[in-house]
């Protein structure tokens, strides 16, 4: 559905929310207000900074929180405090967005699709092979969109531990980061916060491995460009920074929770405009 609704102005104001911690610098916030503002509705969305999640959960039924989006380091521990969980956050394994109807919290999962339209920016996944760094949410969201999109995937992880507990649970193969070479891709994506700002001189990955990959996709979106994207680009890998799928994830969030298809554009400009004046954010 898409449209302009104008609120009558007895109408109560919509609130939606992120939950996190630390929370208070996620762009997340601007890019649905910007979206609100533009369509005309009576909405507002927050920042909340969360210590007790069970609590938080309980508080968003008592305010009658319309919808929340979910980060770090929540996105897999909600999963055993609401009251249902989709098909597609069950096959991720993560939550990052919570549908609120009355008492009744549902969780669902947007950040596969945001990871899939930007890795199909630079190469199709079907039928390409994609060795994923990290072993977080982000990095399950990668693997249920890589394989649910007919590619192949791989996990690498510093902590064998979790990336191979993360690899068992998808079925593919893990690999420590130590033995990054080994590893036959076409892509490789990067979902750990290293090289986030403002760590902006760290990367995940040093630059001899890096051409060994035609295409680099780094889920970091503040820098736009982070060290490991420059370096994959000048070692002539085809790059995508992680604002697209930011972007993306949102857009989806805001039509779950709406019913209305956002300004696309829009929010991404408002996300561009931000991080060129280089402040800090938060990765979702």
């Amino acid at each position: 559905m898409t449209g302009t609704p104008q609120a009558p102005p007895d109408r109560p104001t919509s609130v939606y929310c992120i939950l996190g911690n630390p929370v208070a610098q996620s762009l997340s916030p601007l890019m649905h207000t910007t979206a609100f503002q533009h369509l005309g509705m009576n909405a507002v969305y927050v920042p909340f900074e969360v210590d007790d999640l069970p609590a938080a959960l309980t508080g968003l039924k008592g305010l009658k929180i319309k919808g929340a989006s979910v980060t770090h380091p929540f996105k897999e521990a909600v999963m055993a405090h609401i009251d249902a969980v989709d098909e597609v956050a069950e096959g991720v394994g993560a939550v990052n967005t919570l549908l609120i109807s009355g008492n009744r919290i549902e969780g669902t999962n947007t950040d596969w699709l945001g990871i899939i339209r930007t890795i199909e920016t630079v190469l199709p996944v079907k039928d390409h092979r994609f060795a994923v760094l990290g072993a977080g949410g982000a990095a399950r969201a990668a693997l249920f969109g890589i394989r649910k999109q007919g590619g192949q995937a791989s996990v690498i992880n510093r902590s064998e531990h979790k990336g191979r507990a993360l690899a068992d649970a998808f079925r593919v193969p893990f690999h420590p980061l130590s033995r990054l070479e080994i590893v036959e891709a076409d892509c490789l994506v990067n979902t750990t916060p290293v090289g986030m700002y403002p760590n902006v001189d760290d990367t995940p990955v040093d630059r001899s491995a890096l051409g060994r990959f035609g295409a680099v996709v780094d889920a970091v979106y503040n820098p736009l460009e982070t060290r490991l994207l420059k370096e994959a680009r000048s070692s002539g890998c085809k790059t995508a920074s992680g604002l697209e799928m930011f972007v993306h994830q949102g857009i989806e969030q805001f039509r779950r929770w709406t019913g209305i298809d956002p300004p696309a554009d829009l929010m991404r400009q408002s996300v561009c405009r931000q991080l060129a004046g280089n402040g800090p954010s938060l990765n979702e």
